[in-house]
């Protein structure tokens, strides 16, 4: 099977998905990272009164068209303790920010302009009319629709969702991932190794990736190098009822690869193995039944890699969001030059600074990426320097520092 595009293979994970998973109703405080299932709409107005924006006191606008003037303090109007009274000629009211207008006042006087004493204010500055008040509804009205089905949720929707009435939300569930290590190679993080052993890194790493993505991870643990060992885990996953299966290692077609046979055997229907890029040519994508598979590299940053380009995009396609296939890249600077490229698309790790670019819109703050010179994708130390990706398309020539480039900015995923 020769090398896809990586569009291409996004294109069939994406594909592969024939519809959301179930939605349920989640209180509000557990909705970050869900997505919405159905459109949300305002309970109440906000704010739900006329409302004063400053400390200072409520009056009528008719009582100071000349100053200086005094005016009787009447009452006290504060947040959640409204004035019951109706402000009158010749009245004001003490009032606090986030207050109840008082019925009779049309316009509010900052503090900073006034002079109380025993009992009475006096105006020392006029006020407009309606000056220093938030009308009701002045954010949003009832029935108003301001979230939408498809919205992956983060603290300002959460904010929001509160202020228009509602408690929980009809969310997507969360896409469950069964995550499975291979090798015999491969120990637990913590776990004593043996002398021809290393730790598995890239299970907690794309556990973390999964759950930052709205997902739940299941942790199926490590799977020797073994038919029986595979089929056990498989079915593990399985009866977990996961969405999706990850396989990190043993995908490709050595002898002591037998992810691929394992699956196949299971009754896997293989869409793709092998994409034409750097880190993580030997990606594979399959269905078990309802169950979507992706078998990543072993090596860790080609797990990462493929992880952020095609199981982030599964994860929130499953979840109903209408932009999970959206071209995660944003305009860089190169900080140094690099070579041409061979004939797949390169991820390179790369640290980032910013520059400031002017342009006859204003100013651009533009971020410069700077190719680590080493990018063998087993080392982590180099990964964990990183800020980006530089995206490298198949063929492209040689290019020197200051040139534009795309880059994908990892603290988004990892």
């Amino acid at each position: 099977m020769s090398l896809i595009p990586v569009e291409e293979a996004l294109r069939r994970v994406l594909a592969g998905v024939d519809r959301p998973v179930e939605a349920e109703q989640a209180p509000l405080a557990s909705c970050a990272g869900r997505t919405l299932a159905d459109d949300i709409a305002a309970r109440r107005d906000q704010p739900p009164f006329p409302a004063s924006a400053m400390d200072g006191y409520a009056v009528r606008a008719d009582d100071i068209g000349s100053i200086p003037v005094t005016l009787e303090v009447v009452g006290v109007s504060a947040a959640g303790r409204r004035f019951d009274g109706s402000v009158r000629s010749g009245q004001a009211v003490r009032i606090f920010t986030g207050a109840p207008l008082p019925d009779g006042a049309d316009s509010v006087v900052i503090q900073e302009n006034t002079q109380a004493s025993g009992g009475y204010v006096t105006i020392t500055e006029a006020s407009q009319p309606h000056r220093h008040i938030r009308p009701a509804g002045l954010d949003f009205k009832t029935g108003g629709v301001l979230l939408q089905a498809g919205c992956r949720l983060d603290s300002r929707h959460i904010a929001l969702a509160a202020a228009m009435g509602h408690g929980s939300l009809s969310v997507r569930r969360k896409v469950r991932v069964a995550i499975l290590a291979t090798g015999d190679e491969l120990v637990r993080p913590g776990e004593p190794t043996g002398p021809d052993q290393i730790t598995a890194s890239s299970l907690p790493a794309t556990a973390v990736m999964v759950e930052k993505a709205g997902g739940e991870a299941i942790d199926l643990g490590i799977a020797h190098d073994t038919l029986v060992s595979l089929e056990e885990r498989i079915q593990a996953a399985r009866t977990a009822r996961a969405d999706i299966l990850v396989t990190l290692g043993g995908a490709s077609v050595g002898e002591h690869d037998v992810v691929q046979k394992a699956l196949a055997q299971q009754g896997m229907n293989l869409g793709f193995w092998r994409v034409a890029l750097r880190p993580g040519k030997p990606l594979m994508h399959g269905k078990l039944g309802d169950m979507m598979l992706l078998g990543l590299p072993g090596n860790p940053v080609s797990s990462l890699v493929c992880s952020l380009l095609f199981l982030i995009p599964a994860i929130r396609a499953l979840s109903g969001d209408p932009r999970a296939g959206d071209d995660p890249t944003e305009s860089g600077i190169l900080g140094a030059e690099l070579p041409a490229n061979g004939d797949r698309q390169d991820y390179m790790r790369a640290g980032l600074a910013f520059q400031d670019i002017w342009a006859e819109a204003g100013t651009l703050r533009l971020p410069v990426a700077t190719v680590h010179r080493t990018q063998d994708s087993s080392m982590l130390s180099i990964l964990e320097r990183s800020d980006a990706l530089v995206v490298r398309p198949p063929h492209a020539p040689a290019t020197r520092a200051g040139e534009p480039c795309r880059i994908i900015r990892l603290d988004r995923f990892c």
